[in-house]
């Protein structure tokens, strides 16, 4: 890990979700999974990690709890409206422009992904040289709990192995949406690509978001260079409802 820990590695982790599919009063990465929240897990294999910068967490301005958790262990960005991945990770630029070359971007919700895995994203992102390196994931099949992956991007590759797009389900064809290799958008992204790039995404899709996802096919539209690892599937559940924090407390093993 020397060439990760000789760069400056910033660390986004989005959680400004309001918990409206958890029927909760709180901050959605505020639940708890075996009585710590969810953006714990995160927080924590972040550091753990040991390859980046303290974390910036983008978090609502309706509620200030996640600060209220956890303290000094992050700074903060808020996301006024939620407008999208992009917009979200959008808000940090400030802080993060000019103090990290590279940025890492993770979910507050998704509390399986391993230290390990932060590590090899980053550590493959430099010694690809790429614009931006993505973790993907192979499911048997969406049956299980596997399920909730079916919603999924999927990752379409030549014939050589080369990701030639990240295609959303609802955009895929009879033949993509059975291809078994999905998009948890975890990514790591050349900070002086990224910016710019940010800033080109638009809005025209039904959501009316700016989505992170786009700026793979902006990538690839470029022919720049982009890399890929791949996780367990496990590490790539999240959780959105109540139905999803039943399973992962009956059958997955968090990392803490």
């Amino acid at each position: 890990m020397s060439n990760a820990l000789s760069a400056n590695i910033g660390t986004v982790i989005l959680a400004a979700g309001d918990g409206k599919r958890m029927e909760s009063a709180v901050p959605k990465v505020m639940t708890l999974l075996r009585d710590k929240p969810l953006i714990e897990y995160v927080v924590s294999a972040a550091e753990a990690s040991r390859c980046c910068q303290k974390p910036v967490v983008v978090v609502s301005k309706k509620h200030r709890l996640v600060e209220g958790y956890l303290k000094d262990r992050a700074r903060y960005a808020v996301q006024e409206e939620q407008l999208g991945t992009g917009h979200a990770v959008g808000t940090t630029e400030l802080m993060l422009k000019g103090t990290a070359d590279h940025v890492l971007v993770l979910y507050g919700d998704m509390p399986f992904l391993r230290p390990e895995s932060i590590s090899r994203l980053v550590e493959e992102h430099l010694n690809h040289g790429a614009v931006l390196t993505l973790m993907t994931t192979t499911v048997p099949s969406f049956a299980g709990h596997h399920a909730s992956l079916h919603g999924f991007g999927r990752i379409i590759r030549d014939t050589v192995g080369n990701i030639i797009r990240s295609v959303e389900l609802k955009d895929t064809t009879p033949k993509e949406a059975a291809v078994k290799e999905v998009n948890p958008c975890y990514y790591c992204f050349r900070a002086l690509w990224l910016w710019p790039h940010l800033a080109r995404l638009n809005n025209h899709n039904v959501q009316k978001e700016y989505y992170l996802t786009d700026l793979v096919k902006m990538a690839i539209d470029e022919q720049e260079p982009i890399a890929s690892i791949s996780i367990d599937p496990e590490e790539a559940i999240g959780i959105n409802t109540k139905e999803d924090l039943a399973v992962a407390h009956d059958t997955m093993h968090p990392v803490l």
